[in-house]
């Protein structure tokens, strides 16, 4: 069975950014096989392990052949997650994976039937927008977090650069997970001594300036994990490392790519945690409306070469970014 093909004015609009993203893998042998629609926000590594996680896990878990995975990226256009999300419904999906915030937004407008399981988003109540969120969402979603101690990182930051004064916090003011790092981390930082500055973009065309003026006001700069910064750490890096501010960041591609530390998930676990949870779903050993969201591995990680480049110092708990 081949995915629906979407309609030629769909295809028209949406080829720059699905094109070339999008695969199936099938079993022609299998007709019961369970079928799988993964969306990813947009491309980059901490989203990318987490989708090879999960389908690793899976297919342990159910057998080779045994499942068929529909893989979809949105390029980061919002838009398209509504677009993916209503094409795996009318192919009959038997669960989707949306991987980050707007992928699960998308979701959990488009179906109330078909079980959803979120990863790589941080707070779920947040994404949905549930008061008080208690750690279940409900009804037919769940899934794992990204979330790490926010305490943690600022403690990180803390732990290399104590005699900073000013730290810019840097991050997409389009998300909603990002916005609510940014607040909570303002208030472990803040009594560390730290002034705070925050520098907000609205996408990736005024992400460099955004940037700049951070660098140009702060000592060193602590970004969230933040899909929009990840996929564009070049864009960051390029205006960092010449003028010697540090980065903290919040996930593992935004401190391989511009960052010089963080402590963050293990994303390829947590997409393998996740993958465990839809194997009790589909085969009926769990019920998604009871089933709390869970949260991944941390590790503490530096990135050698631009520490190297700034002249940063870490302890010897930290792991070289891959």
């Amino acid at each position: 069975m081949r995915r629906k093909l979407l309609s030629a004015a769909l295809a028209a609009t949406m080829a720059l950014t699905l094109a070339a993203c999008g695969s199936e893998e099938q079993s022609a042998d299998n007709p019961d096989a369970y079928t799988i629609g993964i969306c990813e926000q947009m491309e980059h590594v901490s989203l990318s392990e987490a989708t090879r996680g999960f389908k690793a896990a899976l297919t342990e878990l159910l057998g080779e052949g045994n499942v068929v995975f529909q893989e979809q990226n949105a390029g980061g256009e919002q838009t398209n997650c509504t677009t993916i999300m209503n094409g795996f419904i009318s192919d009959g999906v038997d669960l989707i994976l949306a991987n980050a915030t707007w992928p699960l937004q998308a979701a959990a407008s488009a179906t109330a039937d078909i079980p959803i399981l979120g990863t790589s988003v941080t707070d779920y109540g947040t994404a949905l927008g549930i008061e008080d969120f208690s750690g279940t969402v409900g009804g037919n979603i769940s899934g794992t977090s990204d979330l790490v101690d926010l305490e943690a990182q600022a403690e990180v930051l803390h732990e290399l650069f104590p005699n900073a004064k000013t730290v810019g916090l840097l991050y997409c003011s389009g998300e909603p997970n990002s916005v609510y790092q940014i607040e909570t981390v303002r208030g472990y930082l803040e009594p560390m001594g730290y002034t705070c500055e925050v520098y907000a973009f609205t996408d990736v065309n005024d992400l460099a300036s955004v940037t700049q003026t951070a660098c140009d006001n702060c000592d060193v700069i602590y970004i969230p994990t933040d899909n929009t910064v990840a996929a564009n750490t070049e864009t960051v890096a390029n205006v960092v490392i010449p003028v010697g501010v540090p980065v903290v960041g919040g996930d593992p591609g935004i401190c391989s790519g511009c960052g010089v530390a963080t402590i963050a998930t293990d994303y390829y676990e947590l997409g393998r945690l996740t993958g465990e949870m839809a194997a009790q779903i589909l085969q009926g050993e769990a019920d998604i409306s009871t089933l709390a969201v869970q949260y991944g591995p941390m590790q503490k990680l530096y990135n050698s070469a631009n520490c190297e480049a700034l002249g940063v110092s870490v302890p010897e708990d930290y792991i070289e970014v891959e």
